[in-house]
């Protein structure tokens, strides 16, 4: 009688989509596995060159916030997608035509959020909208003025700066393409800034990452956003002063230690 042999790995592999426990052949990998990891380079630069379809991504996040006006379609500085990769700073402004339009439609309000093609256009253009209509519900029990949306193309994150110091929010919100990885093209991340203006840097800000459907679900970054909003709004700051006290998910409490540990 042969004894069966447990690997505790194909366990943790229905957990993760981490390249693990793959197997071999001789002491190759298996071809279907090699040309999964193919594919998945493939998917993640085809995402990093995405054009960013603004005028759809408005058409969504006009029905994802009912009420607001038209979101604003700026550029930043970098001209195009090349120049985006190669200079950084230039996707940290807008362009001088979009300076003048945030500009013109400037006041004085709680919220903006402002909408980057980042890294990923194909991530904000799948979830910005579906994740705002989840936050929308938690906001609309609380006062909250909402500036008109934003949407740059070949943005960084801190132009998210430039943009909440021109509309006169308190806070800005940035959903922006996180920098593909080989399981996750289409990442969103969320960066929250209290007082926004130009020069700020990355411990000025909080981050929510991987906000996806296989990644931290729609309503789970919700809850943390509307955390992180409420506490910067009553203690007027945010970045490494500011830490996130939600729990995490209940079902995950019990588990057993890695199998490692």
């Amino acid at each position: 009688m042969t004894d069966t042999i447990v690997n505790p790995w194909q366990a943790l592999r229905r957990l993760t989509p981490a390249r693990i426990a793959l197997g071999h052949t001789g002491i190759s990998q298996p071809t279907g596995a090699q040309l999964d990891f193919q594919l998945a380079h493939a998917q993640a630069r085809d995402a990093v060159h995405l054009d960013l379809d603004t005028a759809a991504l408005q058409d969504a996040l006009a029905v994802s916030w009912p009420g607001l006006p038209p979101a604003l379609r700026l550029h930043s500085a970098a001209e195009n997608r090349n120049v985006y990769l190669q200079r950084p700073d230039l996707g940290r402004r807008l362009d001088a035509p979009s300076r003048a339009a945030a500009a013109a439609v400037a006041g004085t309000c709680d919220l903006a959020f402002v909408v980057a093609d980042g890294l990923s256009a194909l991530a904000v253009a799948r979830h910005a909208a579906p994740f705002l209509t989840v936050l929308r519900a938690r906001l609309a029990k609380e006062a909250w003025s909402v500036a008109p949306a934003v949407i740059v193309e070949q943005g960084r994150v801190a132009v998210g700066d430039e943009v909440g110091e021109l509309l006169g929010a308190k806070i800005v919100v940035v959903l922006i393409g996180e920098r593909p990885g080989l399981s996750s093209p289409d990442s969103m991340g969320l960066y929250i800034t209290w007082a926004p203006h130009v020069g700020l840097t990355d411990e000025s800000r909080n981050c929510i990452s991987n906000v996806r459907p296989d990644g931290l679900h729609y309503e789970d970054a919700a809850v943390k956003l509307h955390y992180l909003l409420g506490e910067a709004r009553q203690r007027q700051l945010t970045g490494v002063a500011l830490k996130d006290e939600t729990t995490g998910d209940p079902a995950l409490a019990g588990s057993a230690p890695g199998f490692l540990l």
